[in-house]
């Protein structure tokens, strides 16, 4: 009777208790927009590129070893100087009492662009179906009768809780998080799409279409965090106008990565008084409010939460 293994990246059916199993025996840590695990050291930025994390221990299939809890990795050496939220202001007395900020997190990347398989390429044998939470893999025999289940949205952590934007769901432990069916279904599983990778390599250089952000504010600042490891600071180039950020940022990796993109901010900067810093895993940007409002998201093109954010410090009734 076919069972079903339960060690992380490995999630395989298996009949023969001595086949070779290939998986994660350490927790997964979620730090500053990097994920990866305890056990081996690639980080990455986004939640596609952490499920493609090759597993690093062999050993056998097991139905009852549980996947461990998730861990929270310690702060970065290289950020180690630099406190995670600077001390937020006292207001002037003649301001009215608010709360504090609270950080305001940005989704991973989009889904990938293709909606359905070439029918020209070759799909390999055991791919599994890129779409998130279907985990089908292909088997070589027919393609009548699929159906895949899966999530278009993107996962979304936040203070503990986890899910995806497309539904409801959330919950706090990451075995569970890897467990909430799909709401939406498909008569087709993608297992290669178009064939060709997102961004694409252009002049030597991987070519990246978005990264992680976040941000938080004080009473005349919005503070910004845009994750991308070991930006070349010799070449980094970041422009401030009145209502937009201009960003060309490439990295000391071989082959180096590319960022470049221009980013729409909610209000209005000045930007002569506004700064920036480029740390080990992100670049920091200060903008210095011009209208002194409260930003509910940074870029303004995004979709709002419709939840209220407030600066400075609350005061006694």
């Amino acid at each position: 009777m076919a069972q079903k293994c339960v060690h992380q990246s490995c999630g395989k059916m298996y009949t023969d208790p001595e086949e070779e199993c290939h998986y994660h025996p350490g927790p997964p840590i979620f730090h500053e927009g990097q994920k990866g695990w305890k056990c081996c050291k690639p980080r990455v930025l986004t939640f596609d590129e952490f499920l493609s994390i090759p597993p690093c221990t062999t050993g056998k299939h097991s139905t009852t070893d549980l996947p461990p809890t998730i861990e929270k990795k310690e702060v970065d050496p290289s950020d180690a100087a630099v406190p995670s939220k600077p001390a937020t202001p006292a207001p002037e007395p003649s301001r009215a009492p608010v709360s504090a900020a609270q950080p305001t997190a940005t989704p991973p990347p989009p889904p990938p662009e293709s909606e359905s398989d070439d029918p020209s390429l070759e799909i390999p044998k055991g791919k599994v179906c890129r779409r998130r939470a279907c985990g089908h893999q292909y088997d070589g025999g027919s393609r009548e009768n699929e159906k895949c289940v899966f999530h278009p949205g993107v996962p979304i952590f936040h203070e503990g809780s986890k899910g995806y934007t497309c539904c409801k769901r959330k919950v706090l432990e990451f075995d569970e998080f890897m467990k909430i069916e799909g709401c939406q279904t498909k008569d087709r599983h993608l297992f290669i799409g178009s064939g060709k990778k997102k961004g694409g390599n252009v002049g030597g250089e991987e070519v990246l279409e978005t990264v992680r952000h976040d941000f938080y504010q004080t009473p005349t600042t919005s503070i910004a965090s845009f994750f991308l490891k070991k930006i070349n600071k010799d070449t980094a180039k970041v422009e401030f106008a009145p209502n937009q950020l201009s960003l060309d940022l490439t990295t000391t990796d071989t082959p180096p990565k590319r960022y470049k993109a221009v980013v729409p901010l909610f209000g209005p900067i000045d930007p002569a008084a506004s700064s920036f810093k480029i740390m080990g895993t992100k670049l920091e940007v200060t903008f210095v409010k011009a209208d002194g409002t409260s930003w509910p998201v940074l870029r303004s093109d995004e979709q709002r939460t419709g939840e209220i954010i407030q600066v400075g410090r609350a005061g006694r009734v």
